[in-house]
């Protein structure tokens, strides 16, 4: 017996669709549910047993079935099994669409323009263009009125939204990047979880030369106003990031840490500015003011006028 059916296209098929929706009904996180929980893949295996077991079963039904028939019984099965589906009325709007005559009613159609044997068609043009043709007039119509006539948004407007749009989007996707940070845009952090993965990064690399109140040690102490490389927030960034002075500063830490992380851990060493370590060491540096503080005027002085003597 020529079996026709496509068992072979059908359990693939059956098989993902019921994998898709395993994993969109079982909650399993950013894993998938098939790696995250064993029973899940035993459940996709027994489904696809399943799945081969039906089309098993069925094919040997149909073949049984098929031996019972009597012969001209079998030909009239196969000959339906072998008809292909035909989409008519797909092919009636094609044809009408096309607009084209069949060849056999081509000679109603016919030019007397001879080119070496070769004959002319005075066919009408496709209705499918012809639509287009119009449809493109009746856009140009209401283009103009609206940008000609009532003088909607122009070029320069709409540019302009879309880099506003665009900037919104680029600010937006900033805030969710962390790793975007560099030393000119990085900003204090003062979340209490930032601050506390900061501690946590500072615990592990840096107490050996900072101590572990920031006191100082091998390195320059942390707890007072004075810096070697200058400090505030985009500072201490870059020097956590790009290291300190050439043959005597701490290694460069961008090879070991994020972006984010440094801004975690400098901004927890800038947590330590105001605290009294157990033993500080003596201050190094500079002391470093910020240029962009607020400049605090000079108080006035007043002047006695009783103390002024006149001459």
């Amino acid at each position: 017996m020529k079996n026709t059916s496509t068992w072979w296209i059908k359990i693939p098929l059956i098989f993902f669709l019921i994998f898709g929706l395993t994993e969109f009904f079982v909650d399993s996180g950013e894993m998938p549910a098939f790696i995250k929980y064993p029973m899940v893949q035993v459940f996709l295996v027994f489904i696809l047993f399943l799945l081969i077991a039906i089309a098993v079963i069925t094919r040997a039904i149909e073949n049984v079935m098929f031996q019972t028939l009597s012969k001209e019984g079998q030909e009239r099965y196969l000959a339906a099994k072998n008809k292909t589906f035909e989409w008519k009325w797909g092919q009636r709007i094609y044809q009408k669409m096309l607009g084209s005559k069949p060849i056999e009613k081509e000679g109603e159609i016919i030019l007397d323009h001879n080119y070496d044997g070769i004959r002319e068609l005075d066919n009408n043009l496709p209705p499918w263009w012809v639509y287009l043709f119009y449809a493109s007039i009746v856009f140009a119509v209401v283009y103009m009125a609206r940008f000609h006539v009532f003088n909607d948004y122009d070029q320069d407007q709409e540019y302009e939204q879309e880099v506003a749009a665009a900037q919104l989007e680029i600010e937006e996707y900033k805030k969710n990047a962390k790793d975007l940070v560099d030393a000119n845009t990085v900003e204090l952090l003062t979340d209490a979880g930032d601050l506390k993965a900061g501690q946590t990064i500072f615990e592990s690399n840096c107490v050996a030369c900072h101590m572990i109140d920031g006191g100082g040690g091998i390195g320059p102490n942390l707890t007072d106003q004075n810096w070697i490389l200058g400090g505030g927030i985009k500072n201490v960034f870059h020097t956590i990031s790009e290291g300190g002075r050439d043959g005597k500063g701490m290694i460069a830490w961008k090879q070991n840490l994020k972006p984010a992380e440094i801004a975690q851990v400098a901004s927890y060493v800038l947590s330590f500015q105001g605290t009294t370590p157990a033993n500080p060491k003596a201050p190094e540096g500079d002391v470093w003011v910020d240029p962009n503080a607020p400049q605090q005027a000079a108080p006035e002085v007043e002047i006695d006028s009783a103390s002024v003597s006149v001459n």
